[in-house]
């Protein structure tokens, strides 16, 4: 029998262990109707318990009445360890039918949680309800159970009792509810866009600031209600297909602390330049974006495209003129360097991204490649996004009645004759713009910059990384010829909620005797803008009106240093005309629902070159100052003078408000009259007429 007792106690944790382990069984949450039922029955009755008390409070909402809607809903839902009932997912036709299923959850009771080896655990349930509502049985069950002991939260002292291999069945996807209209994430610069909110933000008394662009949703959301706007834009969809193509995001997922969404983009044209040869113009892009916010600092943003494209003439004229150096047969204006396409079109790759992340209450930073924007008009002369994406660095500090942006960037310069070994000439660009509301109803804006270029290897001068310097003494201290640096004043007076006026003033150079001399002198490089925006015009609720004018004198933006000119990728990083021009924009716009529609013209008068090694007559940004032809009697239009003219007229449909996927018809009248032809600009006329499905998330600029 001694022999015995070493094989026991080798046994002995094994027998002991079955013996402690035995604890209960897995068990429903329970009502306070089911307290004293048997094991056997708690599952029906907490069915029939819930559904009885579901079924007694709804209430049929009053549009899926007069449809006379025949269906089902289903809500995913989950009791917690506390005993409270919680929604997850409710898939249902109507909205409606959302909001009242989520009112009639709250009204639940706590109850007793599931337990699982009397452990109070997190269970999941699938309830399907049936309308018209005669058609359930109280006393029905619930279809299944979607998870039990999988989704308890694993604490230290279980541990041990829980397999980790349940990880997996953890992670929950809750109720998507649009979380990127509060998020941190730019709201994508589109013009059409942005003016449904722009009333709202201008409101006298608001503390907004407008200028520095683009805004984030959380910065507009205490003023516009998203949401809202949204949810009325809302059409009836059953199947899955309906609702992503009216409604909803491709793909979305959210979780307690972090969500992102998938979505297919299109930006698909066709149409006809009646005055070309070419049979048709079309645009074929197609693009997947993803976004998402992971807790409620960080957010990201990514979208890749893939373009071919063929324009009207005017337009693949512009674009081939600008063509790189090293490769590619053009850059197209806004997206980037383009190589050849079936002979006659254009293959243009483009990616944007950035990560956003704020700190605290006060800062945001953002780090990534796409563009910016500073400025209340139509087109800015300090930084504006008519040039293709760069990489960048943005900090936004906004406290008080200030907003502080400051902006590093890489720009390219990928002329030929600045093209070296197949690459292309880096440069950089540091700006800061002061925003400050000095009343309630006026702003006022200092802007800042300065370009320098990569000489003897000098990459990113740290000079420039003190956000609160003045750069031009920093361009003093590394060299007179080291840069190029601009300033800038801006302004905004509101006289109502609905009128108010905005400006800037640009100074290139300045010196007083040559700017308040009266000679006319080429170093007096300046441009001014001065406009208005009209809110619900003549009491026309969403009737948007803008008037502009906008003027640069010659040599503006230019440099005698060939790669210190103010561009990036062959175009303006402000005014996509460049220098020497003058320009009256106006402006209409009214949306009505999904629908939508705009009017525009602009007038304008041009200075050119009359070729391309002859004078530099200061509308060209790219040209050396040294070209010039005269120090004095400088004057806008000199050189070869042309008068433009640019009307547009486009009306669409709404497709999906959550893409801003858009369904629209545009024509464009262009008429351009230079007094002599030379190859670069000649007497042209265009008539351009255009159809597409195109998601609305980058400005496309024809009025060039």
């Amino acid at each position: 029998m001694t022999k015995l007792y070493p094989l026991l106690i080798f046994f002995l944790p094994f027998i002991s262990f079955s013996q402690i382990y035995k604890g209960d069984p897995e068990r429903f949450p329970k009502f306070s109707e089911c307290e004293n039922v048997e094991f056997e029955q708690e599952e029906q009755c907490f069915s029939s318990t819930l559904k009885a008390k579901v079924l007694r409070e709804f209430k049929l909402p009053e549009a899926v009445s007069e449809d006379n809607y025949e269906g089902e809903l289903v809500v995913l839902f989950e009791v917690t360890r506390d005993g409270d009932f919680e929604t997850i997912y409710i898939d249902a036709a109507y909205p409606e039918l959302k909001e009242e299923v989520n009112r009639i959850f709250k009204t639940l009771p706590n109850i007793s949680p599931a337990t699982y080896n009397g452990r109070a655990i997190n269970m999941q349930f699938r309830m399907p309800v049936k309308i018209p509502l005669e058609l359930n049985s109280a006393g029905a069950e619930i279809s299944e159970v979607i998870e039990s002991v999988s989704t308890e939260v694993i604490s230290e002292n279980s541990m041990a009792e829980v397999p980790v291999t349940g990880e997996y069945e953890q992670i929950k996807s809750l109720e998507f509810e649009h979380p990127r209209l509060q998020s941190e994430i730019n709201i994508p610069l589109s013009h059409e866009f942005y003016s449904r909110f722009e009333d709202e933000v201008n409101r006298v008394g608001t503390n907004f600031h407008s200028a520095s662009k683009p805004f984030l949703f959380s910065e507009v959301q205490p003023y516009y209600d998203f949401e809202g706007e949204f949810t009325a834009l809302q059409k009836p969809a059953e199947s899955w297909v309906g609702r992503k193509l009216w409604n909803e995001h491709l793909f979305t997922f959210q979780a307690e602390d972090y969500w992102f969404t998938i979505d297919f983009a299109l930006d698909l044209q066709v149409g006809k330049d009646l005055d070309s040869d070419l049979d048709v113009t079309y645009n074929n892009t197609r693009a997947a974006i993803f976004q998402g916010g992971l807790g409620k600092k960080l957010n990201f943003y990514a979208v890749v495209y893939e373009n071919q494209g063929r324009f009207a003439d005017y337009f693949n004229h512009y674009a081939e003129s600008i063509r790189p150096g090293s490769e590619g047969r053009a850059i197209i204006p806004g997206r980037g360097i383009a190589k050849d396409f079936m002979g006659q079109a254009y293959d243009y790759p483009v990616a944007e991204g950035y990560l956003s992340f704020s700190p605290g209450k006060y800062f945001n930073l953002q780090f990534g490649h796409g563009k910016n924007f500073i400025g209340d008009g139509y087109r800015s002369l300090l930084l504006s996004d008519v040039a293709a994406p760069y990489p960048f660095f943005k900090l936004n500090t906004t406290f008080w009645k200030v907003k502080y942006t400051n902006t590093w960037m890489s720009l390219r310069d990928v002329r030929p004759e600045v093209t070296g070994e197949g690459s292309y000439r880096t440069k950089f660009m540091a700006n800061h713009y002061l925003s400050y509301n000095i009343t309630k109803r006026l702003n006022i804006g200092f802007f800042e910059s300065v370009m320098w270029e990569n000489d003897n290897n000098r990459g990113f001068d740290l000079n420039y990384l003190n956000p609160v310097i003045f750069y031009r003494a920093i361009e003093f201290s590394t060299g007179a010829q080291a840069g190029n640096a601009v300033i800038g004043l801006t302004g905004k007076y509101k006289w109502s909620d609905h009128f108010l006026t905005y400006g800037q003033w640009l100074i290139d150079e300045f010196s007083s005797t040559d700017v308040f001399g009266g000679e006319g002198s080429w170093k007096n490089k300046h441009g001014f803008q001065l406009g208005t925006k009209y809110f619900n015009a003549f009491n026309v609720e969403d009737l948007y009106l803008q008037l502009e004018y906008n003027q640069v004198r010659p040599y503006t933006y230019s440099h005698n240093t060939i790669t210190l000119n103010y561009g990036h990728s062959n175009q303006s990083m402000a005014h996509l005309w460049g220098a020497n021009f003058r320009e009256l924009v106006a402006i209409a716009r009214y949306n009505r629902g999904r629908y939508y529609g705009h009017v525009k013209a602009i007038f304008g008068e041009r200075g050119f070159d009359f070729s391309d090694s002859g004078p530099n007559y200061g509308g060209n940004i790219y040209r050396s100052e040294e070209d010039r032809p005269f120090e004095a009697g400088v004057e806008i239009g000199q050189g070869n003078n042309t008068d433009s003219f640019f009307a547009e007229t486009e009306i669409g449909y709404i497709v999906n408000p959550s893409t801003n996927l858009k369904f629209f018809g545009s024509f464009i009248y262009r008429k351009f009259d230079p007094k002599v032809t030379t190859p670069a600009n000649f007497d042209q006329t265009t008539y351009w007429v255009n159809i597409g499905l195109r998601t609305d998330i980058f400005n496309w600029y024809f009025d060039m």
